[in-house]
């Protein structure tokens, strides 16, 4: 089901391209839905197409598909027989944010996080804050208690030191990268699970290196 706001960008969307068969720009569309920033177009766009309306076609910053219209809109047979594709007039995607995908880390067992210098994701403006950014992809589940599941991708923040009780990618013996909660006791290192089938990890401090902390998480549902 389609929010209001979702519903009312989908058909000025297809009216502006049914009069002529290009799609109104962020700007035209936020100011039709009386929104302040095109990052709240980006977000609505972003929910249509997790819900099949539309299509952003590969490669292609600046081209839509529109795949379905709401219950009771038909589309218009010449216009839309099949779906309509069209270049953002003069107007690109809001400015996405590019960061490094560098592959899986366990939130159980520790393993070596797979960097994949080919790989990024595309963030909203400012969704995770300034900063030299890498995003990682969980496996398993011992970070559940604190809402990160299996196959959620973690957006980092790199750095090499963190306050107690933050959630941080350690590096465990220059070799097994794991994303944990960090605690301090006395002069050990305590890498904490959030799911009590999970023990912590008792290390000795030169034994792990702060890689970066959790500042933001995306989840994609099937």
């Amino acid at each position: 089901m389609l929010t209001k706001k979702q519903r009312d960008l989908l058909l000025f969307i297809h009216q502006h391209m049914s009069e002529d068969d290009v799609p109104p720009s962020f700007e035209e569309m936020k100011d039709a839905l009386g929104l302040k920033s095109k990052s709240g177009i980006h977000r609505l766009i972003s929910g249509l197409e997790e819900r099949g309306y539309i299509e952003r076609l590969p490669h292609r910053a600046r081209a839509l598909q529109i795949k379905k219209l709401p219950d009771g809109i038909k589309k218009d047979s010449e216009n839309m027989a099949n779906a309509v594709t069209a270049a953002y007039a003069n107007d690109s995607l809001p400015d996405f944010d590019q960061v490094p995908l560098y592959g899986k880390i366990a939130a159980g067992t520790p393993i070596e996080a797979i960097r994949d210098e080919g790989s990024f994701i595309q963030i909203p403006p400012g969704f995770a804050g300034s900063g030299e950014l890498y995003a990682l992809t969980i496996e398993g589940d011992s970070m559940i208690n604190a809402g990160i599941h299996d196959s959620d991708v973690v957006v980092i923040k790199r750095c090499d030191t963190a306050e107690n009780g933050t959630i941080i990618v350690a590096l465990v013996d220059d070799e097994e990268a794991t994303l944990k909660r960090l605690r301090r006791a006395g002069n050990k290192i305590v890498l904490e699970p959030e799911n009590d089938e999970y023990e912590p990890r008792i290390l000795e401090p030169d034994r792990v290196k702060i890689q970066g902390r959790l500042v933001s998480l995306m989840r994609t549902y099937h």
